[in-house]
C-alpha cells in the first residue's frame, strides 16, 4: 500500500470512528491522533532501518506537538485510530491489529527491566476506554472491550469485556452485541456481581418469610387443638 492511500485510509476512519469530524481540512489541522501515527509511521520505518537515534527524535517532537508518546519501536495496523488523544503511552515492543480504536489518558506499558517482549500485544478491532492502564505482555483478542479506568494485567479473550480494577471478564457477546458496546455502555461485572447477589438474597428473604408463616399457622393450629383436648 502506497503513502496516499494510506493517509487517505486514516483520514476516512476519522470520519468513520468520529461524528465531529466535519471536513478534511478540519480533520488534517486539528486531530492530534492522527499527526500522531503519521510522525509514528515515519519514525516506525526509520527505527526498522536502524536508523534509532532518528526514529526517537521523531517520536519525541510527534510528542511535544501531540500529548501522545508512541515507542517508535511498536508495532501499529492499519486504520487505528487515538481519540482525543492527550496522555496516551505506547511503549516499544507493543503490537496493535488493524482497526483498533482508543481513547485519551490510554498506556500499554512494561512491567519489566529485561529486553524482549514487555508491552501488550492489541488484537483487531480492539476498543480501549479512556485512562485504561494494560501492563506487561498481555494479549488482548480480536474485537475485545477495555472499560475506562480499568487495569488489565491479564489476557482477555476475543469478543470479551474486561472491566475494573483490577479488570474483571464478560464472556459470551455476539459480534452484534459487541459492535453496540461504546465506551459509556460497557456493562460493570462487579456491579452485575453485586445485583446478582442482591437478587439472591431477596429471594432467599422471601422463602425465610414464607415459612415463618407456615411455622406461626402450625403453631396457632397446635393452641387451638390443644384448647379443645385434640390430638395433633
Amino acid at each position: 500500500m502506497n503513502l496516499y492511500t494510506t493517509m487517505r485510509e486514516d483520514i476516512q476512519t476519522v470520519f468513520q470512528k468520529d461524528p465531529a469530524a466535519r471536513s478534511v481540512l478540519e480533520v488534517l489541522t486539528c486531530y492530534p491522533g492522527l499527526h500522531s501515527i503519521w510522525m509514528h509511521r515515519l519514525a516506525h520505518a526509520l527505527w526498522k532501518r536502524r536508523f534509532f537515534f532518528i526514529g526517537r527524535l521523531i517520536s519525541h517532537v510527534s510528542r511535544f506537538l501531540t500529548g501522545i508518546e508512541i515507542h517508535p519501536g511498536a508495532q501499529i495496523g492499519r486504520r487505528f485510530f487515538i481519540d482525543h488523544g492527550s496522555g496516551v503511552v505506547i511503549g516499544e515492543t507493543t503490537e496493535i491489529g488493524d482497526d483498533a480504536h482508543i481513547y485519551q489518558g490510554v498506556v500499554l506499558g512494561g512491567v519489566s527491566l529485561q529486553k524482549g517482549k514487555r508491552h501488550p500485544t492489541i488484537g483487531k478491532g480492539v476498543m480501549i476506554g479512556a485512562g485504561a492502564i494494560l501492563l506487561g505482555p498481555v494479549t488482548i483478542g480480536d474485537e475485545a472491550r477495555i472499560g475506562a479506568a480499568s487495569l488489565v494485567v491479564g489476557d482477555v479473550p476475543p469478543r470479551a469485556l474486561a472491566v475494573g480494577v483490577p479488570a474483571r471478564l464478560g464472556l459470551g457477546f455476539s459480534a452484534r452485541a459487541m459492535e453496540s458496546l461504546t465506551d459509556n455502555k460497557l456493562p460493570d461485572p462487579i456491579a452485575e456481581a453485586f445485583q446478582s447477589m442482591g437478587r439472591q438474597i431477596e429471594a432467599l428473604k422471601r422463602r425465610l418469610e414464607e415459612m415463618e408463616r407456615q411455622q406461626e399457622i402450625r403453631e396457632d393450629v397446635g393452641i387451638y387443638a390443644e384448647g379443645r383436648g385434640v390430638l395433633v
